[in-house]
């Protein structure tokens, strides 16, 4: 950790919320509805998800897996996550989401519009928007994390 944390202070709670309650606050809360909120299909906000935490290096991200109705995606997902061109363990919704989530950490410039009429195909207008939402939640938070060291130590709160 980069950040000095007093003893017996939870490293999350201090960062996010003691050392700039106002922002860290709003991004809590950000962060917590692309969880409770997403109408994304579990596999395709888990492929998301899980691609731009390997992207940031994020520990924590690596290894959550989100539950949903006491469902969560298979052990082995993480590895078909790195592996999303040449999985068959995904459909097109989510192996498109793998795709976008690399791409927009790495390469928003080059979203083009065979890559945008794929993307059409699949999701609806509504879809995109809160995947591009979600996306921009996990690189902002899990580069903040990682680049401040913490996330070795990160927890979402209520959970």
């Amino acid at each position: 950790m980069i950040i000095d944390v007093p003893e017996g202070k939870d490293p999350i709670n201090y960062v996010w919320g003691e050392m700039v309650p106002g922002i860290g606050g709003a991004a809590a809360n950000f962060s917590l509805k692309v969880y409770s909120d997403s109408t994304l299909g579990l596999r395709e906000f888990e492929a998301a998800r899980l691609r731009i935490a390997q992207i940031n290096g994020c520990v924590f991200c690596q290894d959550w897996r989100t539950e949903r109705d006491g469902e969560k995606v298979e052990a082995s997902f993480d590895e078909a996550v790195q592996n999303w061109r040449t999985t068959d363990a995904f459909d097109d919704r989510t192996r498109l989401a793998a795709e976008y989530a690399e791409r927009y950490a790495l390469d928003h410039h080059g979203l083009d519009t065979d890559f945008w009429s794929r993307m059409t195909a699949a999701y609806n207008q509504t879809h995109i928007v809160e995947l591009s939402m979600c996306l921009g939640s996990w690189l902002a938070f899990g580069r903040l994390n990682h680049v401040l060291g913490i996330d070795s130590v990160c927890v979402l709160p209520g959970h």
